[in-house]
């Protein structure tokens, strides 16, 4: 939906305003929610544009996927920033266009603009993005779902670190939060399980969307030696899209951006939306209780690894596959000891590990050795 609509949307409602099979890692205590009869209505919400060769198109990749499911009708609206503004598209959802199970998939809509809206609708059910639901503190009708993504980035950095000349790997990061620093040490662990000599340079633009800081960042990795680069940012696009004009090899992030970058794109580690919003739907059609916080990496189809590129060799995705083979049996491990950060200190000691569903993993306030950068930045 255009930001025109959205604005007229929110106009007409300023006036109004005075998974069972799901089969993830979830919570025990669930949302209930009722059979629905007829067509029901279900809404998405986007920070950014539907078709940013990222974040946001990933989830609308997703949404799409329910478009063919009988009895179900899809409602989406795109450009709506953290603010006040996503509850008034939430309101909206719900007066204008009856909509029953909302997915407001920004990470800034959860505290307060969905918590607030959830609390006046007891009845609806808010899922969110971003694994922010907690027992105890949260709303009963409300709920969080996330995935292990960096499974994938760690595929990522295998197949860089075969691809690398140089040794230096470079990463573009938005905020360094504990999931952005998760995917930086995931991705060099990945590429030192190659050569263990490899660096990664992280550079922190400070916001999710930031194009200019994007390219600025990109092309002073490249002027320093990095010859792969990847990224945690909303819209990976101008990222990839330099990298390839420079001639250097470049991993994506959140949906495939390969067709931006025909020749230098490896793989990416992308998000497998279709798969989450499918159950969810599901089983709300069903009448079936939905967990409030919902989990999953290769294994459970949240996430997935873009196709090869053509620079990709024979021996990089053997090594990769053998990996992803591991990832899908749930017997690899990235985090295990001894694992030292970029200051020396030891944060995983020898003989002991932190499996992907750990709770430690949630709180990562480091970056692995080998990492330039710092968590400050």
């Amino acid at each position: 939906m255009s930001v025109k609509n959205n604005i007229s949307r929110r106009s007409v409602l300023r006036g109004m305003v005075g998974v069972g099979a799901l089969g993830m890692v979830s919570s025990s205590m669930l949302v209930k929610t009722a059979m629905a009869g007829g067509t029901v209505t279900i809404g998405f919400v986007y920070v950014g544009a539907k078709d940013d060769y990222g974040y946001n198109q990933a989830h609308a990749e997703g949404a799409a996927a329910l478009k063919s499911i009988p009895g179900v009708k899809v409602i989406e609206e795109e450009n709506v920033a953290e603010t006040n503004d996503v509850q008034k598209t939430l309101e909206s959802m719900i007066n204008l266009d009856d909509t029953k199970l909302l997915f407001p998939t920004s990470f800034g809509y959860f505290d307060p603009h969905m918590l607030k809206v959830a609390a006046k609708y007891k009845d609806l059910t808010f899922l969110h993005c971003g694994g922010l639901w907690t027992e105890g503190k949260h709303p009963a009708n409300t709920g969080s779902y996330f995935g292990y993504i960096d499974e994938a980035q760690y595929l990522s950095g295998v197949v860089a670190g075969y691809a690398s000349k140089t040794k230096k790997l470079g990463f573009v990061a938005a905020i360094p939060i504990p999931q952005v620093l998760r995917n930086i040490n995931s991705f060099t662990l990945g590429a030192q399980s190659v050569d263990p000599s490899i660096t990664t340079q992280v550079i922190f633009t400070g916001g999710w969307s930031e194009p200019v800081k994007e390219a600025e960042a990109t092309n002073s990795l490249i002027d320093q030696g990095v010859d792969v680069v990847t990224c945690h940012v909303d819209g990976p696009k101008v990222i990839v899209e330099t990298a390839e004009k420079r001639g250097i090899y470049s991993c994506g992030y959140h949906a495939s951006q390969a067709s931006l970058a025909p020749k230098g794109y490896l793989t990416g580690a992308e998000w497998n939306w279709a798969k989450v919003y499918t159950d969810y739907v599901t089983s709300y059609l069903k009448g079936e209780e939905i967990p409030n916080l919902v989990r999953g990496g290769l294994k459970e189809g949240v996430v997935k690894t873009s196709a090869y590129g053509p620079a990709v060799s024979a021996e990089a995705r053997e090594h990769a596959d053998a990996v992803k083979a591991q990832f899908m049996a749930g017997e690899f491990v990235i985090y295990k000891g001894e694992i030292k950060d970029n200051k020396g200190n030891v944060v995983i000691a020898a003989g002991q590990s932190n499996s992907q569903t750990d709770i430690a993993l949630e709180s990562m306030d480091y970056l692995v050795s080998g990492v330039i950068g710092d968590v400050r930045s």
